[in-house]
């Protein structure tokens, strides 16, 4: 198969182990539809007899690498796989269908945005469509989407950059302003995928040939036990008539009443999740440790009502503990010492990344935003790499917290950077907003979070990604207010004397320790 133009029974068929379309009622329309557009319902006979299809989406509840899930197929060739009154129908039952039976949604989309020939009723529903995303996000499900050619206007606006994650086919046009809409002189290569993954509006660019793989693991990340493979699930008949003309419904209204009650979030606890040797003081106070493990909405509060925190990582450097405070510098900024990528690979089975801060930003170099799994269950993980960190790598690690809150995941977190990026381009980009952004995240965070430091806990740059009372360091590392260094210049000593600063400044692990402000060292 290729990653070009392919219909939605073609996409369908790729990713899905079955598939069985929901049922659904056509509302009643006027000749050539709500507007009366001259020869309307010609073009929709000849796209329905070229296609197969009755309108521009197929939606269905099927299994994916053994994972239930209610997919949303775009069928392009029924009017360019336009959005008009019908197909805001179809999928507002596709997203209730997935809230009452607890499955995550997976829009495979292909759209050129709104249809035309039912003009300002047509653009509405894409209000009816953010809805019903928003309802599920607040149930605690998961979207998963995948783009494929074209993805445009609205469609892209809605349920594709919207969804939770974001997948792509290789080659395929993505952007809001769709081919024949944009300025003359518009570079094309800026409404590509791959440059939607650049500018950290997508995750990922997936071949064909690796989407059900790729989206199978996905829906067991983020569903972290969702029920195992089987028949596909019954689809009662519609009981209820189908609605009138409308942008909504009184119906719509009260299911959207109901669901909010349903998915309002509860209180938990659980227990520390402890990992390390040798015990310390919790910092912060009594209530931060306790408020950050008590997550009890999302998949994972389902199977319970409380979200058990995930354990540190056991230290992979050098072991035993720094004599003075330059030893911990020198042996944390060792080019040696093993860096996240070898934390993460020692700690996941697998997992896959998501990447960007939906804000036009990507930070590969300084922050890895993920999921893996973990002793057989899911934990997100967000790990600075060593580098100095950039706003958009603090912005994708909030991004990943709230998703893993809302998930009912729990978090892990290591740090390792000298510092925030200081660079005039971090000033332009934010950085004081996105640590504090990050800051209060984690401070309010209802799923647990544990961190540990594995490197340099250079500043506020490094606090930000901690968890108040439950951090962890490796014998290699060390956590400073500021690098002995720039101590030294500020206090106006002269370079012999940056030695004595660190021993000064009591930033080894052991001295962490005493001063509350870790848990413990972990030793390799």
């Amino acid at each position: 198969m290729t990653t070009g133009r392919v219909s939605a029974r073609e996409v369908i068929a790729l990713v899905a182990d079955d598939f069985v379309p929901l049922p659904h009622e056509e509302r009643p329309s006027a000749p050539d539809g709500p507007l009366g557009w001259p020869g309307y319902d010609d073009a929709r006979a000849r796209a329905a007899e070229r296609t197969g299809e009755s309108e521009s989406v197929v939606c269905g509840a099927a299994t994916v690498e053994g994972v239930r899930a209610v997919l949303i197929a775009f069928e392009f060739g029924f009017l360019g796989g336009s959005l008009g009154e019908r197909t805001g129908d179809r999928l507002v039952g596709a997203y209730v269908y997935a809230r009452e039976h607890r499955l995550p949604v997976v829009p495979l989309v292909a759209t050129g945005g709104s249809r035309m020939q039912e003009g300002m009723l047509a653009l509405t529903q894409l209000q009816r469509v953010a809805r019903q995303s928003a309802l599920t996000r607040e149930a605690g499900l998961p979207q998963v989407a995948v783009l494929r050619d074209p993805t445009t206007g609205g469609g892209w606006a809605t349920l594709g950059a919207g969804a939770d994650v974001v997948l792509a086919l290789p080659g395929a046009q993505v952007g809001f302003a769709g081919s024949r809409v944009r300025p003359p002189d518009a570079d094309p290569a800026a409404y590509t995928a791959e440059a939607q993954v650049a500018a950290g509006a997508a995750d990922a660019v997936v071949p064909a040939a690796r989407l059900r793989e790729v989206l199978g693991l996905w829906l067991r990340l983020l569903t972290d036990g969702a029920p195992p493979a089987g028949p596909a699930p019954d689809i009662p008949a519609p009981s209820t008539p189908a609605p009138p003309p409308t942008a909504r419904t009184g119906a719509e209204d009260q299911r959207d009443r109901r669901d909010r009650n349903a998915s309002a979030p509860g209180n938990g606890s659980t227990a520390d999740g402890r990992s390390g040797s040798g015990t310390g003081p919790t910092a912060g106070g009594g209530d931060t440790a306790d408020r950050s493990s008590a997550a009890s909405r999302g998949s994972g509060a389902g199977r319970g009502g409380v979200v058990e925190a995930a354990p540190a990582p056991r230290a992979l450097g050098e072991g035993g503990l720094p004599v003075s405070g330059w030893d911990a510098v020198r042996r944390a900024r060792s080019r040696e010492r093993p860096r996240a990528g070898a934390y993460l690979d020692a700690y996941f089975t697998r997992r896959l990344a998501i990447s960007g801060d939906r804000c036009g930003g990507v930070d590969p170099d300084g922050m890895l935003c993920g999921f893996g799994v973990h002793e057989g269950r899911t934990v997100a993980y967000a790990a600075q790499t060593g580098a100095a960190t950039r706003p958009a790598g603090y912005r994708t690690a909030v991004r990943l917290i709230r998703l893993a809150e809302r998930l009912g995941i729990p978090v892990l977190t290591l740090v390792d950077t000298p510092g925030a990026a200081n660079d005039a381009e971090a000033e332009r980009q934010g950085a004081g907003a996105a640590i504090a952004e990050l800051f209060g995240v984690v401070a309010a965070a209802r799923t647990p979070i544990t961190t540990l430091v594995i490197g340099e806990g250079g500043s506020g740059g490094a606090l930000a990604l901690a968890a108040p009372g439950r951090t962890w360091a490796t014998p290699d590392s060390y956590f400073s207010v500021i690098a002995p260094e720039a101590a030294a210049a500020i206090l106006k000593r002269p370079p012999a004397q940056t030695e004595a600063t660190a021993d000064q400044l009591r930033l080894r692990p052991q001295d962490l320790v005493e001063l509350g402000v870790i848990r413990a060292t972990n030793a390799p």
